[in-house]
């Protein structure tokens, strides 16, 4: 099913964005063969939300070949054909209705989330990136393939009002107020997760700071853009975007 529709400049933003998160997934080896999602509201409808074509990887992902559903499955455009994740669709689902603040939601497997998935004590704030998290990463234990809409409720209820949840042996999520923030966060989310696990295989002592300490830094990167004063504009973001330009332009496609 695919509309003629003409779209706006929010419209074909969001959708570049979203592109440009898949894209950038799979630059840094986060993705997982056809599987894992990022989505992204539509913003012509808050019920609608953008989602990548069922089996495409995610180098193959354009802005002008996501999917629109709305949140009870409903197909609105689909340019290619290709229907949809199902797991995907109950995962991002649940956030998007329930989380009106939440704009991107952005899931992964990479082999260090889920490795930091299957520890009782999951992730912990070991070094700078890991500190933006503390306090501040909710968690969900593993169902299944997450097939059972029911799920939808307890997933919800697990993740709060937090943006980073971690499934516990299954991967990684977090949410953004923007496409640019979820990768970002998902960015360093990865990081810390690499770098625990090669704190943990050092086999030497480990400097653990404190609570104080960790909650000070977490509240930083909270302020970080109203410190350098850089009003609506995310030059991270725009980086990213600059790199995807020179080295996969197709994306915009």
């Amino acid at each position: 099913m695919a509309t003629d529709a003409p779209q706006t400049a929010e419209k074909r933003a969001a959708r570049r964005d979203l592109a440009a998160a898949y894209r950038l997934i799979a630059h840094f080896g986060l993705d997982d063969s056809i599987y894992t999602h990022i989505s992204a509201r539509a913003e012509a409808n808050k019920e609608h939300f953008l989602i990548n074509p069922y089996g495409y990887r995610f180098e193959e992902v354009t802005a002008a070949n996501l999917v629109t559903i709305d949140l009870d499955g409903h197909v609105i455009d689909d340019p290619d054909s290709a229907g949809y994740n199902k797991a995907g669709f109950t995962i991002h689902s649940a956030i998007h209705e329930a989380r009106p603040d939440v704009h991107c939601v952005l899931h992964t497997h990479s082999v260090a989330g889920v490795a930091i998935s299957c520890l009782e004590e999951g992730l912990l704030p070991l070094n700078q990136w890991a500190m933006e998290f503390h306090g501040r990463t909710a968690y969900h234990d593993y169902e299944g393939i997450a097939l059972d809409l029911a799920e939808r409720e307890r997933l919800v209820a697990d993740l709060g009002d937090k943006s980073v949840m971690v499934l516990r042996n299954h991967g990684m999520l977090v949410c953004g107020r923007t496409v640019g923030e979820a990768f970002k966060r998902m960015h360093n989310l990865e990081r810390s997760c690499q770098a625990q696990l090669a704190v943990m295989a050092s086999g030497m002592k480990v400097r653990r700071p404190d609570d104080a300490l960790a909650e000070h830094t977490a509240q930083q990167y909270e302020k970080w853009d109203a410190d350098h004063d850089i009003g609506d504009r995310d030059p991270e973001w725009e980086a990213y975007l600059r790199l995807l330009a020179r080295i996969q332009p197709d994306f915009e496609g």
